[in-house]
């Protein structure tokens, strides 16, 4: 898989992800490692989520993970904090910051079962 596919896959999961409510600051950078190694950033910023291709030095935290193990995080298939313990996924900076990350992930879970539901 080529960084750019990752890229456009992460993003559109993310931008799935219902963040109006959601308010303050959070930059965090992604690092992917091995096939499709690069780097791109999510900023929450007053309840807007932007997503781009390239590095964020005035970062909140830095995750690094190989492909496959962050797409399985940003789909909800692989919980961010069991990675972390497990070794999948490295933090650098906030843990905290990180666990903000996680919830906004999990907005989309949240909104997929509320449309099941109708």
């Amino acid at each position: 898989m080529t960084y750019e596919e990752i890229f456009a896959m992460a993003k559109e999961q993310f931008l799935k992800c219902d963040v109006s409510g959601m308010l303050g600051h959070l930059a965090v950078q992604i690092d992917i490692l091995g096939e499709g190694a690069g780097a791109f950033y999510v900023e929450l910023k007053d309840g807007t989520l932007d997503v781009q291709p390239y590095e964020y030095y005035d970062r909140d935290v830095k995750l690094i993970a190989t492909a496959e193990n962050f797409l399985k995080i940003v789909n909800g298939s692989l919980n961010a904090v069991l990675a972390y313990t497990t070794g999948k996924l490295k933090v650098e900076g906030d843990l905290g910051k990180a666990l903000e990350l996680q919830k906004i992930i999990d907005s989309v879970k949240k909104a997929e079962k509320k449309r099941k539901k109708k």
